[in-house]
């Protein structure tokens, strides 16, 4: 207690600065840009209930009442609830076996089972419809998007699992409990938190998806908004029915921090939780390896081997190699545009939110996140009726197409952002700043070099997520220009599955090798 005064009058030089970082006083060098990034995200969002509302809220009614409107509710809220019943017994099984068990090969299986978060809805509709084209509908697009959304669930709960002390279920054990009911009533609520969290970014996912849908042909929202869209010359429809998937998707997010609450588990005594026992499994040890085997061969190796057959299977005649090369090389142009403007943006936002506190910088990078609850095809739809009025010069040209995937992914640079500031020493910015730096100059000679890395990380995954964007490409990409994944989507929908195989299998090697060098960096 003696040693912190002293310390504290030996070093009076960044003692301003700090206040203000606690004051939450923003410097406007950044919060000038900050601002305008965050209104930026927030465009859509209000354009489209401008847009929805222009006819009167009336005729706005009318058409989110209709019996249509209704059928549309029905058929998304039903596939959400099969997906993230699915994709919760597969992730919270499949955790389970990886981390608790002794499981042969059970670090092999982990990192299997978290592969189809590489893939597409799309790459996997397109898979399963091609090989069989009768799996259309409802069950076409429910296995589809729960074989690609599981590990949500899956990659959280089995940290969870590493991270509880083993001692309540050891206790309930001795008290008389079988494996079965430990497991249900002491784990099982322990893991309710992640599982929770999990479970709500596969409905996200499910509620957001288009190219699944579409690829089966089973009407959801977002099939629903993007036919409205097409058929008529009045958007408002289209724009009524966004604002509903937007008002189910914000009502799914609030229910769900409602339901988590303030409850949490955690322990109480002494010391550190020690790892458990694995669980022998015995004779269920085949039954458990015949369970991860088939979850990642209908997940990883069937899309594999389909793209495969249908690579085998074309050739000239089907596919034009030059035209999957110009694709190729448009969709890493409009990419890395889009990665780029999405970075820049974040940078103020990630800046603040890592060193400034106070409701300002709150609103500021809630505001960046508001794209995380837009669907692709909500936020390209906005966009269209806002160059159609007020820019139409940018109306179906690249930078409109850019400026959607800033506003979609805004979230992960800024998450990234953040996270990089976090990690650089705040000490060195007060020691500028006492030697007569301005902000400005502090943000750029000392701030963001020592961020580099991590920014660059989180612009690599925007990157990625570009790639495979589809529901705003297709809407907002210009006249005769196609990416990968429009391709296919085209390609597919006219059951041309020689010629869709090349640009799914071109998406998917090239979004592995940004993600690969993640990896890399990362470990």
């Amino acid at each position: 207690m003696v040693t912190t005064q002293p310390s504290a009058r030996k070093d009076p030089g960044p003692r301003p600065a700090a206040r203000l970082r606690r004051a939450g006083r923003i410097p406007w060098t950044l919060a000038l840009p900050a601002a305008v990034a965050a209104a930026f995200a927030l465009l859509p969002l209000v354009y489209l209930c401008v847009r929805a509302l222009e006819h009167g809220p009336g005729y706005a009614w009318d058409i989110v009442t209709t019996d249509r409107a209704a059928e549309l509710l029905g058929h998304s809220v039903a596939l959400a609830a099969v997906v993230v019943t699915a994709s919760v017994v597969l992730g919270i099984s499949l955790a389970w076996l990886t981390t608790r068990t002794n499981l042969p090969w059970a670090r092999g299986w982990a990192v299997l089972v978290t592969l189809p978060l590489a893939v597409p809805s799309y790459v996997a509709a397109f898979a399963w419809l091609s090989a069989v084209p009768e799996l259309t509908g409802f069950t076409g697009a429910a296995l589809s998007l729960t074989l690609v959304s599981f590990p949500y669930v899956h990659l959280p709960v089995a940290a969870a699992l590493r991270r509880t002390d083993p001692a309540q279920e050891e206790a309930a054990r001795s008290l008389g409990l079988g494996p079965l009911r430990t497991f249900w009533r002491v784990t099982l609520p322990q893991l309710r938190p992640a599982a929770a969290g999990g479970a709500v970014l596969v409905a996200l996912y499910v509620l957001s998806d288009f190219g699944a849908v579409s690829l089966m042909r089973y009407d959801t929202f977002t099939r629903g908004i993007y036919t409205s869209y097409r058929s008529s010359f009045d958007r408002t429809p289209a724009a009524a029915l966004s604002v509903v998937l937007v008002v189910l998707t914000v009502a799914l997010v609030a229910a769900e921090a409602r339901t988590r609450g303030r409850a949490g588990y955690a322990r109480t005594g002494t010391g550190t939780a020690r790892p458990a026992d694995p669980t022998r499994l015995g004779k269920w040890t085949t039954p458990a390896l015949g369970w991860c085997a088939a979850v990642t061969a209908a997940a990883v190796a069937f899309p594999l081997a389909t793209l495969g057959y249908w690579l085998a299977v074309g050739n000239s005649a089907t596919w034009d190699p030059a035209r999957l090369t110009e694709t190729a090389t448009t969709t890493l142009g409009v990419a890395a545009a889009g990665a780029a403007l999405t970075t820049v943006l974040a940078v103020p936002i990630g800046v603040i939110a890592a060193r400034h506190r106070g409701r300002t910088a709150h609103l500021l990078e809630q505001a960046a996140y508001a794209g995380h609850a837009l669907p692709g095809i909500t936020v390209a739809l906005s966009l269209v009726f806002f160059a159609v009025r007020y820019a139409h010069p940018v109306y179906q040209e690249l930078p409109l197409l850019v400026a959607a995937y800033a506003v979609l992914f805004l979230p992960v640079a800024v998450a990234a952002t953040r996270a990089a500031v976090l990690q650089a020493p705040p000490v060195l910015e007060d020691v500028a700043r006492s030697l007569g730096r301005r902000p400005w100059q502090v943000l750029r000679e000392v701030t963001v070099p020592l961020a580099a890395p991590g920014v660059a990380a989180g612009a690599a995954l925007t990157f990625v997520v570009c790639m495979k964007e589809l529901p705003a490409t297709l809407l907002l990409r210009p006249t005769g220009m196609d990416t990968l994944a429009t391709r296919l989507w085209t390609e597919t929908g006219t059951a041309s599955y020689a010629a869709a195989a090349p640009y799914a299998a071109a998406l998917i090697l090239l979004a592995a090798i940004p993600s690969y060098l993640l990896g890399r960096h990362r470990t």
